[in-house]
């Protein structure tokens, strides 16, 4: 795959590279997987149990602000620790952090089981459930929210700049659930309304793979950790508000506005509209997953660059990362048209205008991965949160506008614009600003240092008397010893 090239070149950069290589591995494996999974649902088990299994997935979705915004808090704080195994702010973070996700856990099962004994299911999920689809829905629940402190792992092991062992655990879910569906066929067990459950006990492997991996990588943290979460009294937990509040507010908003162009589009564009638009979502979201996949592979690296006191600008990562997605997305536009004559049978050919609009799309995703990964600090993330409020009325409006001249174009050009306007530009501004200012700091603190510890800026104001001759020099003497001074993990 050369178009991997692209991507920023560097040692600190090939885990991002083989994630991208992941990614592309693991979609290949599930489309492959997924086609057999359709067939054998439907074969064995009806187009019911199909159209259940597709609407109970949606749960995941539908709740993405589940873990509260304590993935970005594990994040930072593994990805900035020197000594993981035995770092006690790390120990006290994940201690809080499973804490946060037991008791989440506890009100989405509850949730679950409250509306399955009223018998609310098929009022909120329409008439789409299967005979007893009810009690599976409870169940899917269930599994999810017993699966949410075991997300934890896959938190720690990306923090620990593993991302592609996370991205290659996902290679395992369709097989999976493939083994399982031909278990149920060949006992001839009425699985019909047990596959959306299987689906969820598959999803369930990655989390536990990934606590594998991250309890033997960094024994004895996570079973200290876990030891901690009942001691109450004894282990206090960290401030974590900071970090999380931002990021749920994000995991909150967001999804209002990318999740409704489809709502949009069938109210105003008609059926024709809306069917190029799925097909042609269905292309071109392989590339937006791959893109943010990789992009979230940067945040432990501009983590650990803040932790050990290193200014790394993003805005090389954010070219490279726009050229890669113009490559793919001019790529996938050429082979669209074909690909969607032979998945509709001509019956459905996406437009010029919906096949340009994807391609700007999956170009401006790109480029702004990187920068938003740069903004993961408390200070970064208090900062997306307004262009973000301000990004969903926007889009929506746009959205609604376009969809009259461009059609099924329509919803993904506004979307364009307001991520251009909302989140390009501010994240940007923001960046190049941070820059400056960490420059400045790091020009003050060696200044400082040059002196003897007296702040020079305070020296050519006159406020206070210059060092004593020699101090300078001293400090310099002092510098070249070669006795290795004792490391020290630097303030987060």
């Amino acid at each position: 795959m050369t178009w991997t090239r692209l991507l920023p070149s560097g040692s600190a950069w090939a885990p991002i590279r083989r994630t991208a290589l992941a990614k592309v591995v693991v979609m290949s494996v599930a489309g492959a997987f997924g086609l057999i999974n359709t067939r054998l649902i439907i074969s064995h088990f009806g187009t019911d149990a199909y159209a259940q299994y597709g609407l109970l997935a949606t749960f995941p979705n539908l709740m993405p602000f589940t873990d509260l915004g304590i993935g970005a808090v594990i994040l930072n704080a593994v990805a900035g620790s020197s000594d993981l195994r035995h770092d006690a702010v790390v120990r006290r973070t994940l201690t809080t952090a499973l804490r946060v996700l037991l008791c989440s856990a506890l009100v989405i099962a509850t949730t679950g089981v409250v509306i399955g004994l009223s018998g609310l299911w098929p009022t909120l999920l329409g008439a789409k459930l299967m005979e007893g689809g009810g009690t599976t829905a409870t169940l899917c629940l269930l599994v999810y929210a017993a699966a949410l402190p075991l997300s934890l792992g896959q938190r720690v092991v990306v923090g620990m700049g593993r991302s592609t062992t996370q991205v290659l655990s996902q290679g395992v879910v369709s097989p999976a659930l493939t083994c399982m569906l031909l278990v149920a066929i060949v006992t001839r067990f009425d699985a019909g309304n047990a596959v959306s459950v299987m689906s969820y006990v598959a999803n369930t492997l990655v989390s536990g793979i990934c606590v594998v991996v991250a309890w033997r990588a960094t024994r004895p943290l996570l079973a200290d950790a876990l030891r901690d979460v009942p001691r109450l009294r004894q282990v206090r937990g960290v401030r974590i508000v900071d970090t999380a509040g931002p990021s749920l507010v994000q995991s909150l908003i967001i999804p209002v506005a990318f999740q409704t162009d489809r709502l949009l589009l069938s109210h105003l564009g008609g059926d024709q509209p809306l069917a190029q638009y799925n097909l042609a979502a269905q292309l071109f979201n392989l590339l937006t997953q791959t893109v943010a996949v990789t992009g979230v592979a940067m945040w432990p690296h501009f983590a650990k660059a803040r932790a050990d006191g290193r200014v790394e600008s993003p805005f090389g990562a954010a070219s490279s990362f726009a050229a890669m997605g113009g490559a793919l997305g001019l790529a996938m536009a050429l082979v669209a048209p074909w690909a969607a004559h032979i998945l509709s049978s001509g019956k459905i050919v996406l437009p010029l205008a919906l096949l340009v609009a994807n391609v700007a799309n999956v170009v401006v995703e790109a480029a702004k991965q990187p920068l938003g990964m740069y903004m993961t600090d408390p200070r970064g993330l208090r900062a997306q949160m307004v262009p973000v409020i301000i990004l969903v009325p926007m889009n929506l409006a746009l959205s609604w506008v376009l969809i009259t001249p461009l059609g099924a174009a329509g919803p993904i050009a506004g979307s364009v614009i307001a991520v251009i306007v909302c989140q390009l530009v501010p994240y940007a501004l923001w960046v190049s600003g941070d820059l400056r200012r960490r420059h400045a700091q790091d020009g003050r603190d060696d200044a400082e240092a040059a002196l003897g510890g007296y702040d020079p800026e305070a020296v050519a104001s006159g406020s206070v008397p210059a060092p004593p001759d020699g101090a300078g020099a001293a400090d310099a003497s002092r510098a070249e010893d070669p006795e290795p001074p004792v490391p020290t993990r630097p303030e987060r």
